[in-house]
């Protein structure tokens, strides 16, 4: 797996945007455009995810916090850091609700 980070149809350009709800549920869309990262997509394939792909993730956001985080002023900074902590801890319940209802038995059991 390649270490630089790959371009993906859906990323945002700078004339375009990608609406982080959906307008009628207002469901966090941010979530679903990660899982179809090229890069995301690739080291998932084989259903599991070593630590190899785990650093080059990492190592693709800290390149974008790096890029970012100097352009913001403190209110905004202070804003998206909430919006962050608040998508991280969202994706981290969702996910813990995802593998908990698929371990739970489809069918109760009448003895």
């Amino acid at each position: 797996m390649s270490s630089h980070p790959k371009s993906d149809s859906h990323k945002p350009t700078k004339t375009s945007r990608l609406a982080w709800l959906d307008e009628k549920t207002e469901t966090p869309l941010v979530d679903d455009y990660g899982k179809r990262l090229a890069t995301f997509l690739e080291a998932i394939a084989d259903g599991k995810i070593d630590n190899h792909e785990l650093k080059d993730q990492e190592k693709r956001l800290v390149v974008l916090l790096k890029d970012i985080e100097p352009k913001l002023d403190d209110s905004l900074h202070a804003e998206i850091t909430a919006l962050l902590c608040e998508l991280t801890a969202y994706n981290v319940m969702k996910t813990v609700h995802e593998l908990t209802a698929a371990a739970k038995p489809k069918t109760k059991f009448r003895g």
